[in-house]
């Protein structure tokens, strides 16, 4: 059974990979541990009580296991209980790629409507920086995830949070022609790029040396200083400021990650979208993983509120 389909307080069984596993201890000293399995459906968490060292070295992050349990809420976040685990038997499912969970879109896709995007950025140094810095990430970039936990956490998804991104700006450029499009699309092209030097990468997303000491919103404004250097383009150039300003900007607050608050209107709209487009990720996130009538688990990104799964057409 797919982890979408699970019903509250309904048995279960399935193949389903260890996203992550945590050897923990109750009050009394005993040793559980305490899981995260994941299909491509979604994810769940539950525990294993009274694990033993057998149990601790078999059932490690990044391997399928059968399960047998009941699928239950406490504290309205869904967790499996009662768990049976044993690893896959010859001739079962048994590779991690196919639990994984997957854009909604063909990566292919992200690939050709990026590529033509770039096209559509007429300041020349803004589409060489861009350029430029695709092709040296090309291969991470449509791989890693936006992100280890919140949203957009599953492969591929930072070419998805971004391509999004993108066409949330075509369509309020629309609507707001005051807005620069071909600073909104470098903009929004660039703002995550560095997610592939802070993440360790698709598989087990942690966070590099350089990720917990640095961050993305740094590492990307380094990488452009670079790559400013190696096409001889001067970086007192008000384009290369403007362009810089609203990458590091796009975080909005400083207790958010941002050296500086967004001080043009193309900064303000990009860390809108940004906010706008991770909040829906979570939310439906949050909302895939209950049946109508719950209330999600509190999503502490957005300002640990939970939110609830009304039956509409």
């Amino acid at each position: 059974m797919k982890i979408s389909q699970m019903k509250k307080d309904e048995l279960f069984e399935g193949f389903y990979l260890i996203k992550s596993a945590e050897v923990r201890q109750t009050r009394a000293g005993k040793n559980y541990l305490a899981f995260t399995f994941q299909d491509d459906s979604g994810e769940i968490e539950g525990k294993l009580w009274d694990a033993q060292a057998h149990n601790v070295a078999e059932f490690t992050a990044g391997k399928v296991v059968h399960m047998q349990g009941r699928r239950e809420v406490y504290n309205n976040t869904p967790q499996v209980n009662q768990i049976t685990l044993r690893l896959p038997l010859s001739g079962e499912p048994h590779n991690p790629a196919d639990f994984k969970e997957k854009p909604p879109v063909d990566v292919k896709d992200l690939r050709d409507y990026l590529s033509q995007m770039i096209f559509k950025i007429e300041n020349p140094i803004w589409q060489r920086l861009v350029r430029a810095l695709y092709a040296k990430y090309d291969k991470e970039f449509y791989r890693y995830p936006a992100a280890k936990t919140n949203h957009h956490a599953f492969e591929s998804g930072l070419a998805y949070h971004t391509a999004t991104m993108v066409q949330l700006a075509e369509a309020i450029a629309q609507i707001y022609p005051q807005l620069n499009k071909s600073l909104l699309y470098a903009g929004i092209m660039l703002h995550d790029l560095a997610k592939v030097i802070e993440l360790s990468g698709p598989d087990q997303t942690e966070y590099t040396i350089r990720g917990n000491l640095i961050g993305h919103i740094a590492l990307i404004d380094e990488e452009i200083s670079k790559t400013l250097t190696e096409l001889n383009i001067d970086d007192s150039k008000e384009d290369v400021i403007v362009l810089r300003h609203v990458i590091l900007s796009h975080h909005g607050l400083l207790e958010y990650g941002s050296p500086v608050r967004p001080k043009i209107m193309e900064a303000e709209i990009i860390h809108m979208i940004d906010n706008l487009d991770a909040s829906m990720m979570m939310m439906t996130s949050a909302l895939d993983r209950i049946g109508v009538g719950e209330m999600t688990s509190r999503i502490y990104a957005m300002d640990n509120r939970s939110f609830y799964k009304p039956d509409l057409d």
